[in-house]
């Protein structure tokens, strides 16, 4: 599970031009609209910071992972939603300033929450307490990947609203050309370890991605929230950022062994993450009124 130009550069490039396709839909509006609903963006980071870590650890003791993909677990846990979270929530009719305001506050808390988590597990798992540094440069590129091209779209959609409106749907479209050659890609690269690595890791990935992401969808039902608010949240904690997990594995810890579980998730949540997205589309149009 090494980097390449793909991770480095294509990623973060085509991420960035998607998510500039999100600020043309949304306003200044959508950002006051969940400010006056604190109790959504409060249950998501609470479940992000707390209930995660809790799940990935009881999925590690239950499924008896080797102390490396233990460490993998928990440190996938710990990492904020990506990006591609805010994409999917769109597809999926979400609440996405919602998402970008759980993203954006998530990317700047695990300054403080991956750094204890990790050296727990590390200390629990392994044995061998280490300190982990924050990884302030990946964190402020995330914000700068999510925050940068956000912002100019909702520039242009202040400033040229017929044009923003116009230009959504062709980036929606490219929105889901991205992701599917993101799979293809992630598959075709990693296709000679991948049969050994899902055997290893498959089930446990699979798990906590289920456990991530039907929590985060019905929990905040159960509390009442708007269905919109539900599919961000699941999306914000289903999708974590699985670049930053690979990174702080390879280049902090030096251990490829915990970066295998970060990229199957990688693999696996995207799949998910789809087939929710086409659920809740098909779901929605089936209750729409004719």
């Amino acid at each position: 599970m090494q980097g390449s130009i793909v991770t480095d550069l294509l990623l973060p490039l085509a991420i960035g031009i998607v998510m500039l396709g999100l600020g043309l839909s949304l306003t200044i509006g959508d950002f006051r609209r969940v400010a006056r609903y604190p109790l959504a963006v409060g249950f998501g980071l609470f479940l992000q910071v707390l209930l995660l870590p809790l799940a990935a650890f009881a999925i590690a003791i239950g499924l008896k992972l080797s102390p490396d993909h233990a460490v993998g677990l928990m440190l996938l846990a710990a990492a904020p939603g990506g990006a591609t979270a805010n994409i999917y929530s769109h597809l999926a009719r979400g609440d996405v300033a919602l998402n970008i305001t759980l993203t954006a506050v998530n990317s700047l808390l695990c300054l403080l929450t991956l750094p204890i988590v990790l050296d727990l597990s590390l200390s629990y798992f392994l044995g061998n307490g280490q300190y982990v540094p924050p990884p302030h440069r990946k964190v402020i590129e995330v914000g700068a990947i999510i925050l940068i091209p956000v912002a100019l779209g909702m520039l242009l959609r202040a400033r040229a609203e017929r044009f923003a409106i116009r230009a959504e749907k062709p980036i929606k479209i490219f929105s889901i050309l991205v992701l599917a050659i993101l799979i293809a890609g992630a598959i075709y690269i990693e296709r000679k370890a991948l049969l050994p690595s899902l055997i290893a890791v498959g089930g446990a990935c699979l798990a906590f991605n289920l456990v991530s992401m039907l929590t985060g969808y019905l929990a905040p039902l159960a509390l009442r929230l708007p269905k919109g608010q539900a599919v961000a949240i699941a999306m914000e904690i289903g999708i974590h950022n699985a670049a930053l997990a690979i990174f702080i594995a390879l280049n902090v810890l030096r251990n490829p062994a915990a970066a295998v579980v970060p990229g199957i998730y990688s693999l696996i949540m995207y799949v998910t993450a789809s087939a929710f997205a086409v659920w809740l589309v098909r779901r929605n149009a089936a209750l729409r009124p004719a």
